[in-house]
C-alpha cells in the first residue's frame, strides 16, 4: 500500500504541476487569457488522485502500518485472504448491463426516442443480474 500512496502522490503533483504549466502557456501564448476546460480538467484529474491516495492513507493508519501480503516480497500466496468477493465467471448481465448503459448514452446525444427503452432496458439488466443467483440452476 506505501507503494500507491506514493505513486498517487507522484502523480498528484505531475497533474497539478501540468496544470499550472498549461495555465501559464495558454496565458503567455493567447495574451493573458485562461482556458477553463484544459486547466479545470487537469487540477481535478490531480485532486482526484489526492483523494485516492487519502483514502489509501486512511486505510493503511487503521491497519496500524501493518504491510499486506500482497506488499512484501516474501510473501506467500497463502497469506493473503482467501475471500475476494464473490464473481461469476459465467454471468452474461453485466455485459447486456453496459450495452444498455451505452445505448442510454447514445440516446442522450442523438435519437431521444431510445432513452425510455434504453431505461427499460438498464432495469431489467439491474434486476436480472440482483436476481440471478434467485432462479434457475444457480439458486440457493
Amino acid at each position: 500500500m506505501r507503494a500507491n500512496l506514493i505513486l498517487l502522490g507522484v502523480l498528484a503533483t505531475f497533474f497539478f504541476a501540468a496544470a499550472a504549466v498549461y495555465t501559464l502557456w495558454h496565458m503567455l501564448a493567447y495574451g493573458g487569457e485562461v482556458e477553463w476546460t484544459g486547466t479545470v480538467g487537469m487540477a481535478l484529474t490531480g485532486m482526484l488522485s489526492v483523494l485516492i491516495g487519502f483514502y489509501l492513507w486512511l486505510l493503511y493508519r487503521n491497519q496500524n502500518g501493518v504491510e499486506l501480503p500482497e506488499d512484501r516480497l516474501d510473501a506467500e500466496i497463502d497469506d493473503g485472504d482467501p475471500e475476494q468477493g464473490h464473481f461469476s465467471p459465467w454471468s452474461w448481465w453485466p455485459i447486456s448491463l453496459g450495452g444498455a448503459l451505452a445505448l442510454m448514452f447514445v440516446s442522450l446525444a442523438g435519437p431521444t426516442f431510445l432513452i425510455p427503452i434504453a431505461a427499460a432496458l438498464i432495469l431489467i439488466m439491474l434486476v436480472g443480474w440482483v436476481y440471478e443467483y434467485y432462479r434457475g440452476n444457480f439458486s440457493r
